[in-house]
């Protein structure tokens, strides 16, 4: 939780993605509540560094780690799910950015939308599984939802002082990742560590295999649909390897706005933070003498598969992002184990899509019985 005199009280659920920022405005923000899933160290050195008031380790098995290191310093320690639950409930918290990874980031980002609480969402997986269900939540709760992945905040940067002209389409821009211009025989034999080298960003394993097999930018299609209000048809991808332009929006008369900068994820956690506000920072400007070229290119979606999975499941609706987003999250596990291949990870997600069965209005209990069914399924498939 980062308390903030102008734009409200925070609550950060997972540690600082970017702790810099939060120095460099000592007179608006103090860290009063830090999470973390597992990461223990880090969130022992961010605590100590800047003294919140309270921590909550999800990982119950590091609950005593943590409450060694920092009850001694004046810090209140909490573990488990239920304890992050409660957190995001407190009276003082107004806003919940959520940066946990993959479906963890579902029930925590609902229970911050039932108690009023508007949520700054780095975790696109709570609307990719649950999309219709927390969007419909946020409208009766008068919640306003800040994207900020790096997509998704360029749009919405284009649409400030747009909200009332329609959206013809929205362009999501994709690097293409470490594979961008191979077929499908030269991945067969692609190992993990070549999959973990982003050309552009630095991000987790996870992260980092989304975006090498394009299902990265498949969860940013799907994710997008509910942020924006818009169809399947609305939603373009093109692969531009410079990742300058984050992403693009048209409209009905043709224009198109689009949102520029370095491939630097503090720019959009600032701009989600500071919202409606535009503060001054020192980070790397662009410079277009140093990119004499930006291009573009139309994604390989038969050789990508993940990404055609992706448009499918969207248009399929119901449950079915659900289905894709756990069937990934197995797969991806698994291939960072060095148990299936890179193509092996679309064809546990495709066969998943086939076999689960499908419910066109799931409700919260249909959702979280989707991701356990989906993942049985998946193992099941591996194995």
């Amino acid at each position: 939780m980062l308390r903030n005199q102008n734009h409200g009280n925070l609550l950060f659920l997972r540690p600082l993605i970017s702790p810099n920022l939060i120095q460099s405005y000592p007179d608006q923000f103090r860290v009063a509540v830090l999470t973390a899933q597992n990461n223990a160290d880090l969130l022992i050195e961010q605590s100590l560094r800047f003294r919140p008031e309270a921590v909550v380790i999800c990982n119950e098995s590091q609950y005593q780690k943590v409450k060694s290191a920092l009850v001694p310093n004046g810090i209140k320690v909490y573990a488990g799910d239920e304890a992050l639950a409660e957190v995001v409930q407190w009276p003082s918290i107004t806003i919940v950015l959520t940066a946990l990874v993959g479906y963890s980031g579902l029930k925590p980002t609902i229970k911050a939308i039932e108690a009023g609480k508007h949520i700054a969402l780095a975790n696109k997986e709570t609307l990719v599984v649950a999309g219709e269900l927390v969007t419909e939540l946020a409208r009766k709760k008068g919640i306003q939802i800040l994207p900020v992945d790096s997509e998704h905040s360029a749009i919405f940067q284009c649409l400030v002082g747009e909200f009332h002209n329609p959206i013809e389409k929205i362009i999501l821009t994709a690097s293409g990742g470490p594979f961008r211009g191979r077929k499908r025989d030269e991945l067969l034999q692609v190992t993990k560590a070549q999959a973990l080298k982003h050309p552009n960003w630095s991000m987790g394993a996870k992260i980092t295999i989304d975006s090498a097999s394009l299902m990265n930018k498949g969860l940013e299609v799907i994710e997008a649909k509910w942020l924006f209000g818009l169809n399947a048809e609305q939603v373009e991808v093109v692969v531009h390897p410079q990742s300058i332009i984050h992403s693009m929006v048209q409209f009905e008369d043709g224009s198109i706005k689009a949102q520029l900068g370095l491939p630097d994820m503090r720019l959009p956690i600032q701009f989600a933070l500071t919202y409606p506000d535009r503060f001054r920072n020192n980070f790397p400007r662009f410079d277009f003498a140093n990119y004499p070229a930006l291009t573009f290119e139309k994604p390989d979606m038969e050789t990508f598969r993940n990404l055609a999975l992706s448009f499918e499941a969207l248009k399929r609706g119901g449950n079915m992002p659900c289905v894709l987003n756990a069937a990934n999250e197995i797969a991806v596990a698994e291939f960072l184990q060095d148990k299936i291949g890179f193509l092996a990870m679309s064809e546990i997600v495709e066969q998943c899509l086939e076999k689960i069965t499908y419910i066109a209005h799931p409700t919260l209990e249909d959702y979280v019985q989707t991701d356990k069914l989906t993942r049985i399924k998946a193992l099941e498939l591996i194995n």
